[in-house]
């Protein structure tokens, strides 16, 4: 599956400028959302091929909100990716036992990320 549509979540606006610009200068379609509830309803819209989760935000944080993602029969085809501060092993290992495909540290690497993202297409 080649992926172009990408829900990125972070309550950091600034964090979503900076990753959308990235993304969308290499050619994918990237859709917002800055909390638990604004991505379930984007989720809801216009079904995505890969979302990239913060982990701390306010209400239901990253961890929480993969689980139900990766739970739900609807969207249990859509890999998420980590991209989180969160910098420890253990920290890793919790987002890929919610169901993440993938994991990557703050600040991102746009090379790396285009990377992560090219091993799932």
């Amino acid at each position: 599956m080649a992926i172009r549509k990408i829900l990125l979540v972070d309550d950091s606006k600034t964090e979503l400028h900076h990753m959308a610009s990235l993304l969308t200068r290499r050619g994918f379609a990237v859709r917002t959302a800055e909390n638990g509830t604004e991505a379930m309803s984007r989720l809801h819209e216009d079904k995505p091929d890969l979302i990239l989760m913060d982990v701390v935000m306010p209400g239901q944080n990253g961890y929480q909100l993969t689980r139900s993602i990766t739970r739900d029969a609807r969207f249990a085809d859509v890999p998420v990716i980590m991209c989180t501060s969160k910098n420890q092993e253990t920290d890793r290992i919790w987002g890929l036992r919610q169901g993440a495909r993938d994991y990557i540290v703050k600040p991102v690497n746009g090379e790396e990320l285009i990377a992560k993202i090219l091993a799932l297409s």
